[in-house]
């Protein structure tokens, strides 16, 4: 591994990671931390950013990153201060994390886990990072989570889709802002069944990893609860730019609907693709062929141009939201870069705030007090509308956002619109529900 030093900007730039099996470092001792992995000094805490900066989903991690620099410059007094005033909590007050100045490291993971492992392991080592955020993929995610809980850190974690990421690979030092597979199910089959109706014959095509894997779970569980038929499901591998082989069974499958369980830049060229075959104008079994896909992002509409016009899906924020949060933050996002934020920024912003408020609120950096904090906490003015960070399984309940492309948008930016705002109640589950079962929260590790 290469050392990192601080730039002038307080930024500490992480070399190229070599391997990914190494032990955990003599840092843990109790005697010479305080008790907890990487206790700060008294004049700054490092935090480490880990996105994809190359890979399909290079796209959401790149604004993932604008997003974690933003927070730091809000949380260090930087800027207009962004949702620091439209917080409910109101503890921050723009000097640091409990008067530490906020820095940071940041690491690519290539949208693979072991990279990802490896990038995360070297911030916590290496930088002495006290808490890891980030992420883009689900597979991803469940591998730093589990990582950073064999550490001693908190995981706050990004942009994560998969049920498992808060039901069987939940960890008790990982915690998730973003909503789920099942909210996005819950949220969206109401919706297809009103525009499309309930005899309807689906395709799925699914990303073949753990994401990929409940999203079909969960969409075909709720559109079959209202009467459709899932009449064949085909796995794609991860890397795949080209789904033309995919796509050329698909009319002559009986189905009338096709499913793109993919997200980033997947979606973009499966969906291309699906165009291209002539699906937009298709008839089967009568009806009008229709394309849905499941989880949305602004960027991806923004990759597909035209081709997402008049499709369904869900996200899980959107820049058009008009409540005080959300304005404040494409506010200080557009000014900083030009340009209105993604949901992945969204969601990379607002768990930094969340960290650092758990933080000043338990008035320590010990990973154990912190997600005591979090556990259960209520907030408001963050984007999302009254939230629940439920202690049960760490995963964060709010509204969910259905939305389609847009058939005549105004700009480049305008390419989603909402139609229907989910209340939270619709999309909330029991911790034991069958999509979340098979893992065990355990307790929470300071790292001593």
């Amino acid at each position: 591994m290469t050392k990192s030093n601080f730039s002038r900007r307080g930024v500490l730039k992480t070399g190229a990671i070599a391997g990914a099996g190494l032990a955990l470092p003599t840092y843990l001792r109790a005697d010479s931390h305080a008790g907890f992995t990487n206790a700060p000094g008294d004049s700054e805490v490092v935090l480490g950013f880990n996105v994809p900066q190359t890979g399909p989903y290079a796209d959401e991690g790149a604004d993932e990153l604008r997003a974690y620099e933003l927070a730091v410059e809000h949380l260090n007094g930087g800027g207009d201060g962004g949702m620091l005033s439209t917080f409910s909590s109101q503890v921050l007050d723009g000097t640091g994390i409990l008067g530490r100045e906020v820095k940071y490291v940041t690491g690519d993971t290539q949208t693979k886990s072991d990279a990802a492992r490896a990038s995360a392991r070297s911030m916590i080592e290496k930088d002495g990072a006290i808490m890891i955020t980030g992420g883009s993929s689900s597979g991803v995610a469940v591998a730093v989570q589990a990582l950073c809980q064999e550490a001693g850190v908190i995981f706050m974690a990004g942009l994560t889709h998969s049920n498992d990421t808060t039901g069987k690979d939940k960890r008790a030092n990982g915690f998730r802002h973003f909503f789920n597979s099942y909210m996005t199910g819950a949220a969206l089959a109401p919706v297809l069944a009103a525009n499309y109706g309930n005899d309807r014959k689906a395709y799925h095509l699914t990303a073949d990893y753990n994401w990929g894997y409940t999203t079909e779970e969960a969409i075909r569980s709720s559109t079959e609860a209202i009467g459709w038929e899932t009449v064949n499901a085909v796995k794609t591998p991860l890397t795949q730019t080209d789904f033309s082989s995919y796509i050329a069974p698909v009319l002559n499958s009986g189905a009338d609907v096709l499913v793109l369980n993919h997200y980033g830049g997947n979606m973009v060229n499966s969906l291309t693709n699906a165009v291209q075959f002539g699906l937009r104008e298709a008839q089967a079994n009568g009806q009008n062929f229709e394309i849905v896909v499941p989880l949305y992002s602004r960027l991806m509409a923004r990759g597909a141009g035209a081709n997402v016009k008049g499709i369904f899906g869900s996200t899980n924020w959107h820049w058009s939201l008009q409540d005080e949060g959300s304005k404040a933050f494409v506010q200080s996002f557009g000014t900083k870069y030009g340009f209105p934020p993604s949901q992945a920024a969204h969601t990379t912003y607002v768990q930094t705030l969340l960290y650092a408020d758990a933080v000043t609120r338990a008035g320590s950096f010990n990973p154990c007090a912190v997600a005591e904090a979090l556990e259960d906490y209520e907030f408001d003015g963050l984007g999302n509308g009254k939230t629940l960070y439920r202690g049960d399984d760490h995963q964060c309940f709010k509204d969910v956002l259905v939305v389609k492309g847009k058939e005549n948008p105004e700009n480049e930016f305008d390419l989603l619109e909402i139609v229907e705002v989910t209340p939270a109640d619709q999309v909330t589950y029991d911790p034991n529900h069958p999509q979340f079962q098979g893992g065990a929260l355990g307790t929470c590790n300071p790292g001593a």
